[in-house]
């Protein structure tokens, strides 16, 4: 016998267990998320927003509008509703101190410097990056490093590629490299701005991590912190073998605090530190690609 599952709380929209599954299933199927049951009360406070904003009075239909071909904007406000834009400049230090003592040694000698800034945010890590080797590097390196830099909410792209940030920002930005890597906005001075040789390092652009990557690189270095856990096992292991195929051999993976690499990476990764891995051997090629 099938019966409807019941409504959930007493809130302003009837939220059924088969309307999270559903939704549950779509986000699954579109960014990769996992969301649990057990996440059903926050994701009712984040989605029930967009409700009111479409002025749609249930689920049911907010579901149907998100399946709509013409709603592709609307789902990607899905994604930013269900996961949390929180960032900092140098957040997590300990990674850019390995940037700068374990690699720009190596990058003097290079030819050319690649790093990439998975599930960018707003752009601080991107721009932690190329102030850490504008701060390091040689002229010459550095014309020839680039940074790129890659999230899926346009709305963030749009905000890191605008580089202006709060002056309460400042604060976690050495002052050395505030001098050299920041500069006063004329126009808001509550805020500041990135500087101009700094934000020409860094290249920024849409993408959602579950589908096709559209390069090949090899990078030096991969930065994706704190976007993993919104995935499934399955495939943050995929995620990671991914990873590893575009770095160099030597080069390494940053991951966030409560990550973990795991699955088949391993047979191409070794720690290197505090969530860090370098790439040792050569992985097995993904018959799925």
């Amino acid at each position: 016998m099938i019966t409807t599952a019941p409504a959930s709380g007493s809130g302003e929209f009837r939220f059924s267990d088969d309307d999270f599954r559903s939704l549950a299933q779509l986000a699954h199927a579109e960014f990769g998320l996992a969301l649990a049951e057990s996440k059903k009360p926050l994701v009712y406070s984040r989605i029930a927003r967009r409700l009111r904003a479409r002025n749609i009075t249930d689920f049911t239909s907010y579901m149907a509008l998100l399946k709509s071909p013409g709603e592709a904007e609307e789902r990607l406000e899905l994604i930013s509703a269900l996961t949390t834009n929180v960032t900092s400049f140098f957040r997590e230090k300990h990674h850019f101190d390995t940037l700068r003592k374990e690699l720009v040694p190596q990058f003097e000698k290079q030819p050319r410097v690649r790093i990439w800034s998975a599930g960018c945010s707003s752009g601080q890590e991107a721009f932690s990056i190329a102030m850490t080797l504008t701060d390091t590097l040689s002229e010459t390196s550095l014309r020839n490093a680039r940074i790129l830099a890659t999230d899926i909410d346009p709305a963030m792209i749009r905000k890191a590629s605008a580089a202006r940030y709060a002056r309460e920002d400042l604060t976690t930005i050495p002052a050395d490299m505030q001098k050299n890597g920041t500069r006063s906005c004329a126009e808001d001075p509550a805020s500041f701005e990135i500087a101009t040789p700094v934000q020409r390092m860094v290249t920024f652009g849409e993408l959602n991590l579950i589908e096709a990557w559209p390069f090949k690189g090899p990078f030096d270095a991969i930065f994706c912190r704190n976007v993993a856990i919104y995935f499934d096992h399955q495939t943050q292991h995929r995620l990671w073998s991914r990873f590893t195929g575009l770095l160099r051999q030597g080069g390494l993976l940053f991951i966030g605090h409560s990550e973990r690499v795991a699955g088949p990476a391993l047979e191409s990764l070794q720690s290197a530190g505090v969530t860090t891995y370098r790439k040792t051997v050569a992985p097995r090629p993904d018959p799925a690609r």
